[in-house]
């Protein structure tokens, strides 16, 4: 269980993150960074458009193998090629937008917090404060990284995924119809039961993740900090054998290491058991889901009212859908290395300020500090 008090700390160490690295969306030159933004929502629409288009390939090509025409055959396997190659092209160009903000976020956010850790030798008088603060550089190097890439990551995503879910919730509803049934010698009716039924399942799905991974964020955190206690005891030893520190603490420092590496693999036992529990419901979630939409519409398919097309169209419009609203269950354990490194970053920054007495105020780049470019 998580105490109030580290509840506390995390909020502390989340507004000071944000705080800082807001600037970059707010600056005087954000605007290109939010052009870009538009291009990328716009390549969204584009592999959604390409998506949408290969459900209906999918359909008329099942259709066309199941009544045995040659010809429709020909031209669908004709449609296959603008298709694969307006998705790859779209793909590509959709990576490199992301890590180019991605880059840039990283560089501008990196370059603020190092020269706030250089300025007015922090970086000397931190390493005399006790605590957990461990290795600073990591957080700068590593957890910075994480921090700016998975919000990128995660925006664009989380619109691709409610996107999808609004065009192929109405694809479901077409194709899928109404069902019938009878209960206790009452006939009774569900308009659109597969919308209804992939709602129902994704619900399950998703509090099952939350329910089962709710600890990751903690053990993650957890672990690197071990990690970082690790590194920092083998630089206490390669600082007595150069001569940096004196060689009467050899002893102690050696012990200390093997304890941190004692620590460190716990640690990782603990994550192994945590993603292990993860992968159980997110596995589960993807085999079961294409089977579920094919053993929904199979009922319709055997009665006639639905074609093979039909069928293979809207099982996998079902496993589209369901991976929309299961966005966290497919995310969950990069969502929780992110919350992690963000709070590691959000420390640093506050570590830093308490140094001059400074609470919550901006990190501001020294005279020497050099802007990153944009692009």
């Amino acid at each position: 269980m998580i105490s109030d008090d580290e509840n506390e700390d995390g909020n502390r160490e989340w507004s000071r993150f944000w705080l800082t690295a807001r600037q970059f969306w707010l600056g005087s030159t954000a605007w290109r960074v939010w052009l870009l933004c538009v291009a990328l929502i716009v390549l969204v629409v584009l592999q959604l458009y390409v998506q949408f288009r290969f459900n209906y390939w999918n359909r008329d090509f099942f259709d066309a193998l199941e009544g045995r025409d040659p010809t429709r055959l020909r031209q669908q396997a004709t449609l296959l090629i603008p298709l694969c190659l307006a998705s790859v092209v779209l793909a590509i160009v959709s990576v490199w937008g992301r890590m180019v903000m991605q880059r840039n976020w990283r560089q501008w956010l990196s370059t603020k917090v190092i020269n706030y850790w250089v300025e007015n030798d922090r970086y000397a008088r931190l390493a005399t404060v006790q605590g957990d603060l461990k290795i600073p550089e990591y957080r700068i190097a590593e957890d910075i990284r994480i921090a700016t890439d998975a919000p990128i990551d995660f925006v664009v995503s989380v619109i691709s995924s409610l996107l999808t879910a609004v065009v192929f919730v109405q694809v479901l509803w077409q194709v899928g119809g109404s069902i019938g049934f009878a209960v206790a010698g009452h006939q009774l009716w569900i308009p659109g039961y597969l919308v209804v039924s992939v709602v129902i399942y994704s619900g399950l799905v998703t509090g099952a993740m939350l329910w089962v991974g709710s600890p990751l964020t903690r053990v993650i955190q957890t672990k690197n900090q071990a990690e970082s206690e690790l590194i920092t005891a083998a630089h206490h030893l390669r600082d007595i054998g150069e001569g940096i520190a004196p060689k009467q603490e050899e002893r102690g420092v050696i012990a200390g290491l093997w304890m941190a590496l004692d620590r460190t693999i716990r640690q990782w036992k603990r994550l192994c058991w945590q993603l292990m529990r993860n992968t159980l419901v997110s596995h589960l979630n993807s085999l079961l889901a294409p089977i579920i939409g094919l053993v929904l519409c199979a009922p319709k398919f055997l009665d006639d009212q639905m074609t093979l097309g039909e069928l293979t169209q809207a099982a996998a419009a079902f496993t589209l859908v369901q991976g929309s609203f299961n966005w966290m269950v497919d995310n969950f354990n990069r969502l929780a290395e992110w919350m992690s490194s963000l709070e590691r970053v959000g420390g640093l920054l506050l570590s830093l300020d308490r140094l001059n007495g400074d609470t919550a105020s901006d990190v501001r780049p020294s005279r020497a500090a050099h802007q990153p470019a944009d692009g």
